[in-house]
C-alpha cells in the first residue's frame, strides 16, 4: 500500500480554505489503496505531523500537543521521506510515495513548496514550480497570454515601490483601462485582496487593500460577460471537463461569495450552445498548455456577448471543498470525487517517472 502524504493549512491568506479543501479530500480518499498521512502547516509556517481526526482540521482545532509532532520533508532524494522529530532530539523517517498538497495561495500554490518536492524527488499532485509560479503571478500570466495571442483584459502592473516613489501615471492608466477597474494583488487567490474601483478615490483605497496582500498589483479593465470555468487535468494529454458558470449575487465573485455566502449560484453544465462549450474547452486546454501546467488546473474565463472568450486566470491548486467547481465539473462528466483523487495521483506518478 502506498504512503500518501496530504499537506494542509499553509502560511497563506487562504489557510482556512485549505482546511476545508483538505477535509473534503481526506474524507474521499480510498483508504484501501493508500495509507494516508497528514502534514499540517500553521499560518505562521510551522510544520507538524498530524494524527488527529478530520473534523479538527476543518474547524481549525487540529493543533494540539497530543496530535502534532514537529516534522519536515527531507530534501535528500535518497530518503524520499517525512522526518518526524521528538522532544528528545531523536527522529523517525517515514517513506513517502506521493504527496497531495491541498494548499492554496502563497507558499502553497506559487511554486515554493513544489520546489521542495522536486528536491525530495517525491511525486506530487499539481503543477511544476515554474508553471505554479507563472500562474500564481497575474502579471506574468497576462504577459505570457498576450505573447501567445490569448484574449484577455487590458491591464497594468506595478510594485508598491513604484507607487510610493510616484512612478505610477494614473492619467495613463485611467485612460487605458477606464472605470470601473479591478485591482488585484499579483500573487493571491480566492479573490483575496481584490477590489472593484469606480473612481480615483476608490482606486487609491483598493491599492492599499491589494498592497496589504502583495508587493505587486495588477489593474485590469472590467470585462462585461458571463463568468465561466473549465477544469483541466493531465500531463502531455490534458482533458477538459464540461463548462460551469458562476451566477454571483454580489457585484463580483469575491472571497465571501465563494466560501461564505451560499446564495451564489453555479450552473453545471453552463447553459451554452454545444459549439461554444467546445470552444471554451479548447481555450482552456490551450491556456493550460501555454503555461506548462501538469496535473490539474481550473481555467477561468469571461464570455462576452459577441462570443469572444477572455482568459481571466488559471488556478493550479483550485479549491476542493464540497462546493468547489473543480470536483463538481468533473463529477458532472462522470468522474466521482474518489476517482478524481486517484487520477490526480496517477498523473503525479506519471510525470515523475
Amino acid at each position: 500500500m502506498k504512503n500518501l502524504l496530504v499537506i494542509f493549512g499553509g502560511c497563506s491568506s487562504e489557510y482556512e480554505v485549505s482546511l476545508r479543501s483538505s477535509a473534503s479530500v481526506l474524507r474521499n480518499i480510498d483508504r484501501e489503496k493508500y495509507n494516508v498521512l497528514t502534514l499540517g502547516i500553521t499560518k505562521e509556517g510551522e510544520w507538524y505531523f498530524y494524527t488527529g481526526d478530520i473534523d479538527s482540521i476543518e474547524n481549525n482545532s487540529w493543533f494540539n500537543d497530543d496530535d502534532t509532532t514537529p516534522a519536515v520533508l527531507s530534501p535528500d532524494k535518497k530518503d524520499k521521506a517525512l522526518i518526524i522529530l521528538n522532544d528528545m532530539g531523536a527522529y523517525e523517517k517515514i517513506k513517502i510515495d506521493v504527496i497531495f498538497p491541498v494548499l492554496h495561495g502563497k507558499n502553497g500554490e506559487d511554486g515554493t513548496i513544489q520546489g521542495i518536492f522536486e528536491l525530495a524527488g517525491i511525486p506530487y499532485v499539481g503543477c511544476t514550480p515554474l508553471a505554479s509560479g507563472m500562474c500564481m503571478d497575474k502579471a506574468v500570466t497576462n504577459t505570457l497570454a498576450d505573447a501567445a495571442g490569448i484574449n484577455g483584459a487590458k491591464w497594468v502592473a506595478f510594485t508598491e515601490t513604484d507607487y510610493k516613489d510616484g512612478r505610477v501615471n494614473f492619467d495613463v492608466i485611467e485612460q487605458k483601462l477606464g472605470y470601473p477597474i479591478f485591482v488585484k494583488p499579483a500573487n493571491a487567490g480566492s479573490s483575496v485582496g481584490i477590489s472593484k474601483a469606480h473612481n480615483h478615490l476608490e482606486l487609491l483605497k483598493a491599492l492599499d487593500i491589494a498592497f496589504a496582500n502583495d508587493y505587486k498589483v495588477v489593474l485590469e479593465e472590467t470585462l462585461v460577460g458571463r463568468e465561466i470555468e473549465c477544469a483541466v487535468m493531465g500531463n502531455d494529454y490534458p482533458v477538459a471537463s464540461c463548462i460551469g458558470e458562476i451566477l454571483p449575487t454580489a457585484e463580483f465573485y469575491d472571497y465571501e461569495a465563494k466560501y461564505i455566502d451560499n446564495s451564489t449560484g453555479l450552473a453545471i453544465p453552463a447553459d451554452l450552445p454545444a459549439e461554444v462549450s467546445e470552444k471554451v474547452r479548447q481555450a482552456a486546454v490551450n491556456a493550460y498548455r501555454t503555461m506548462g501546467c501538469t496535473g490539474l488546473s481550473r481555467v477561468d474565463f469571461f464570455l462576452a456577448e459577441d462570443g469572444t472568450i477572455y482568459l481571466n486566470e488559471i488556478n493550479t491548486l483550485p479549491g476542493f471543498t464540497s462546493i468547489s467547481m473543480f470536483p463538481k465539473l468533473f463529477g458532472q462528466v462522470g468522474v466521482e470525487y474518489s476517482a478524481l483523487i486517484d487520477k490526480l495521483i496517477e498523473y503525479a506518478e506519471e510525470r515523475m517517472r
